[in-house]
This record gives C-alpha cells, sequence and structure tokens, in this order.
C-alpha cells in the first residue's frame, strides 16, 4: 500500500480508503447494502490488514447507523494508526434546523458523531454538500472552532463547485481560519467532470482528492455490459441513479476497453478503473465500498496494479471529454502561458 500526503497538510493516507455506505441499510442507504456490525467488522480487518488506515463515513449514511456500527468496531483507543473521516450537511432531524452548514447545525452534527462513532476526535471533518445559504464565514469560523476544541483535526469539503471552493479558502486566507486540506469528489473513467475545475484547482491550492463510487456504483466493474440485462442484485438494477449517464455508447466503449485490458492482464475491470484513478495527478485516495468480501478483496488489490503508458493511453483516449468554453479558447490562444494546473486540463488537447 502506497500513502500520500494529504493535501498541504502532513498526513499521510493510503490511496485506497474504506468507504462505509454499506453499513446500516435504513432509508435510501438499504439499496447500496445493509451490513450489520459483525460483517462490518470482518471488512474492517480486511482492509486495515491491506494497509489501509482511512476509513470514510457520513451521518446521513442509515441515518447515523454506519457510524455507530464504526463505532462498535473501532470505538475507544485506535489501532493501527488507523484515521476516521466523516461528513455533515445532509438533515439529521426534522427541526428547520437540523440540516446545513450553520454554525448551529455543524457543532450539534460533529458532537453527535462523536458519540455515535464513541471517539473522541474525528481526523477529517467534511462538509459533504454545499450550503448556499449560510455564510461562508460562519462555516469556517465554526469548521475553526472545533479544530481548536479538539473535536476535529483537519477539514474538508465535498460536491463543491470550483467557486465554492476558491470562496471558501479565501475566506479561510483573510479570517485567518482554518482551511480545506481536501476535497472529496465524484471521478471516473465514465465522469471525468472534475478535470474542468476541481482538479485543476487542487493542484493549484495544494488540496488532496479523494474520491467517491470510483467506479460509478459498478458501472464499470465489467458485470454491465453492452446490449445485456442489468444483473440482479446490483444498485442499478435496485434503481440507483448515480452516476447520470449522458452518452451511453460512450460508457460502454469505455467499459469494452476496461475489459480488454483487465482480461489481457488477468484481472478485473474494477482493478483496471482504479489503478487508473490512483495513477491521475492530484488523486490522493480512491473510496471503496462493497457488500461482499471478494468485492473488498478485489477492489484492494487495485493498489498493487500498475498499468503501462499504453494501456493509461488507451483508458484515457476513450474516456476523454471535449474542451468547454474557456478551455477550448484558451488551447487556441493562450497555450505559450499555461500553468502546471492549466495543462491537467488542456495538454491531452493539445496535440489535437
Amino acid at each position: 500500500m502506497e500513502y500520500r500526503l494529504l493535501g498541504r497538510s502532513g498526513l499521510k493516507v493510503s490511496t485506497i480508503t474504506m468507504g462505509t455506505m454499506t453499513f446500516g441499510g435504513v432509508g435510501w442507504a438499504k439499496t447500496v447494502g445493509d451490513l450489520g456490525v459483525s460483517e462490518a467488522k470482518r471488512f474492517v480487518d480486511i482492509c486495515l490488514d491491506a494497509g489501509v488506515n482511512l476509513i470514510d463515513t457520513a451521518d446521513v449514511y442509515s441515518q447515523g447507523a454506519s457510524e455507530e456500527i464504526l463505532g462498535e468496531i473501532i470505538g475507544g483507543p485506535r489501532k493501527n494508526g488507523v484515521l476516521i473521516a466523516t461528513k455533515a450537511r445532509f438533515p439529521m432531524g426534522q427541526g428547520v434546523n437540523d440540516a446545513g452548514s450553520s454554525r448551529q447545525h455543524l457543532i450539534q452534527a460533529c458532537e453527535a458523531s462523536l458519540k455515535r462513532m464513541k471517539t473522541d476526535v474525528i481526523d477529517l471533518y467534511q462538509l459533504h454538500e454545499w450550503d448556499g445559504q449560510t455564510p461562508l464565514e460562519e462555516t469556517m469560523e465554526a469548521l475553526d472552532t472545533l479544530i481548536r476544541q479538539g473535536k476535529v483535526r483537519y477539514i474538508g469539503c465535498s460536491n463543491f463547485s470550483g467557486w465554492h471552493i476558491m470562496k471558501a479558502l479565501g475566506v479561510s486566507e483573510r479570517e485567518k481560519r482554518e482551511r480545506f486540506v481536501s476535497q472529496q469528489i465524484h471521478y471516473t473513467l465514465e465522469a471525468r467532470d472534475a478535470e474542468y475545475e476541481l482538479l485543476p484547482i487542487s493542484l493549484d491550492q495544494g488540496l488532496g482528492v479523494l474520491v467517491w463510487s470510483p467506479i460509478a456504483g459498478g458501472l464499470l466493474s465489467g458485470k454491465h455490459r453492452r446490449n445485456q440485462a442489468t444483473p440482479e442484485g446490483t444498485r442499478q438494477f435496485a434503481g440507483w441513479t448515480e452516476p447520470p449517464i449522458r452518452d451511453e455508447n460512450r460508457l460502454w466503449n469505455i467499459v469494452d476497453t476496461l475489459v480488454e485490458i483487465a482480461d489481457g492482464r488477468g484481472v478485473s475491470a474494477a482493478q483496471v478503473a482504479l489503478a487508473w484513478l490512483i495513477g491521475r495527478r492530484g488523486v490522493t485516495s480512491v473510496i471503496i465500498g462493497g457488500r461482499t468480501e471478494a468485492q473488498f478483496r478485489d477492489n484492494l488489490s487495485s493498489a498493487e496494479l500498475k498499468l503501462t503508458e499504453a494501456e493509461r493511453k488507451r483508458l484515457d483516449d476513450v474516456s476523454l471529454q471535449p474542451l468547454l468554453y474557456p478551455y477550448w479558447h484558451q488551447r487556441n490562444t493562450a497555450s505559450d502561458r499555461l500553468s502546471d494546473a492549466d495543462l491537467s486540463l488542456i495538454a491531452p488537447h493539445l496535440a489535437k
């Protein structure tokens, strides 16, 4: 297992993070999984034995049950240097202040998460989604307070747009508050939207990148193929709609390429998809989840899989997205003065 610094912090995290959305099975999360304590503990042990040192959860997963199960497994004194990341922002009650990124909700949510997970500190506390109604000055002050109180060590965001992140970083600098060390984003071979703004921002501003749903809810696992019925037992069979597929033919071209490379290497398509992500510039760690031991063990194997340059080029080419404005204009007229962060998006298009 490789370990990478999380953004500009001195914290090192494994290139694979364990996700816990499959813990609990309450409400909407039942579609994803319904692991109880005993099964979840077995999978946590498998991940820790493989060198994973970061476990990611959220208060909204199974209405707090995911955090409670994690607390039953690793609550109290931490073993093996395991780190806990959780998130807050979504509704956790019926009250008008039981959601959002206000000082009221974030401090209350953090204290509730600490209690559920039976721990004194959260290593990485993340805003789960943007809140356009709470001033960022209030949000960043609340997060700064939690760090100064010793309840949180590092802070991050998830599902922010580029301008949201830059505004938050600007507030932190101006107000002399703690800044985000990372962002958690959706990024896959099929959905490379993050390359337009989010990855260049990470490279330019020194943010770590954690990737959620790195095999697109199973769509890139190799189980889903062109002109075949959706397999039973998968999220898509149960009606899961994330991520949205805007070009189905492109998806199947990507899957076909994944499967061809995987067959040639004697590994799964999921391993190839994960290895491609782990090797992308700016990516710190990919978050894996699962409902079976086989899924976890297969995904963990991707940490050791090194794709060749030829294999990476095939995957890059079949999944490359067109340049949107203003990026195509920058390619045409500003290629003499592009930064390293600019080139992370535009460089593949210069040769074209």
